[in-house]
């Protein structure tokens, strides 16, 4: 039975791994890659890698490390979590099980997409999903949110502060303006609600340059540097939730230390809904997950205390 789990390999469960290996804890980090959201990146046609500060650089030391350490990481899935006595079980999608004395959950959350021609053809080239990670970059530049709630109108908070016009289209049914986010916004000349939208397409060449959408109007086209979709986020928390609490989007429930309502299981990163989509964020989460993890261990065997023979 080993020390500690970790799942997921984005910057929180990249992070928490590191903190554990530090305490010389059995640890094993299971994830699809490694990396996560942080090995996708919003290109631009006016903006090269060079001039942005990322902190997925930190991340990127992490993973050679981990790389260098092959028996500590396993390229699988999770299929299922149960409690046994001392711990928990998991079984892989490879068909392995594997158990463990504390776990560490932090598998992130999946964007909601707008399933619309032209999407996945230019994710990550001039559309994105994160529009607090990537705002700084559109100073003097045209930007649409497509959402519905307080994500979006977050998202042109973010944007009007560098945008020359961000337009937000909402759906049919959808009400953004009666809020007390809206307001400040409504007398923001630079900022345009397109009230019961429906993006039809994207459109472009290398990049997004335009968006499609059909109102009370007709169809047309809006051109744009950048494309955010802002709709809820899906936390991967469906096979932990008869084990932790969740609250009313599916978000594990944690205190400050990173404890979920089970004993001996942490969560961290964007399936708990820390404030933000941020790397340096969930490095945070993930350091405090592994520390809080290490105190569990620490009350349940002395031994973890004592020096090891080398």
């Amino acid at each position: 039975m080993h020390d500690l789990i970790v799942l997921g390999g984005g910057p929180a469960g990249l992070t928490a791994t590191m903190y554990a290996i530090q305490k010389r804890l059995d640890v094993r980090l299971i994830t699809r890659n490694l990396g996560g959201k942080t090995n996708y990146h919003l290109q631009l046609p006016f903006i090269e890698r060079h001039m942005t500060i990322n902190g997925d650089e930190i991340i990127n030391r992490y993973i050679r490390e981990i790389e260098y350490l092959s028996f500590v990481y396993m390229l699988d899935q999770v299929n299922s979590i149960e409690k046994i006595h001392n711990g928990y079980q998991l079984r892989l999608d490879s068909g392995e099980s594997i158990e463990t004395r504390a776990l560490i959950i932090a598998v992130g959350s999946n964007p909601t997409f707008l399933n619309v021609p032209g999407e996945k053809e230019f994710m990550m080239r001039g559309l994105s999903y994160s529009a607090i990670s990537y705002a700084q970059l559109f100073i003097h530049r045209d930007v649409a949110v497509v959402g519905c709630g307080s994500l979006a109108l977050r998202s042109v908070f973010e944007l009007a502060r560098f945008a020359r016009k961000v337009t937000l289209i909402a759906e049919d049914g959808c009400d953004v303006i009666s809020g007390p986010l809206a307001q400040p916004l409504l007398a923001q000349r630079h900022v345009e609600f397109l009230l019961d939208h429906r993006v039809k397409e994207i459109k472009g060449d290398s990049y997004a340059r335009s968006i499609v959408v059909t109102g009370p109007e007709g169809d047309h086209d809006i051109d744009v540097d950048g494309i955010f979709i802002e709709l809820n986020l899906e936390p991967r928390s469906k096979f932990v939730s008869h084990l932790v609490d969740l609250d009313e989007s599916g978000f594990i429930k944690v205190n400050e230390r990173n404890e979920s309502s089970a004993a001996g299981i942490f969560a961290a990163g964007d399936i708990t809904g820390a404030y933000c989509e941020q790397v340096l964020i969930a490095i945070g989460e993930g350091a405090k997950a592994a520390l809080s993890a290490y105190d569990f261990l620490l009350k349940l065997d002395h031994k973890l205390a004592a020096p090891s023979d080398f």
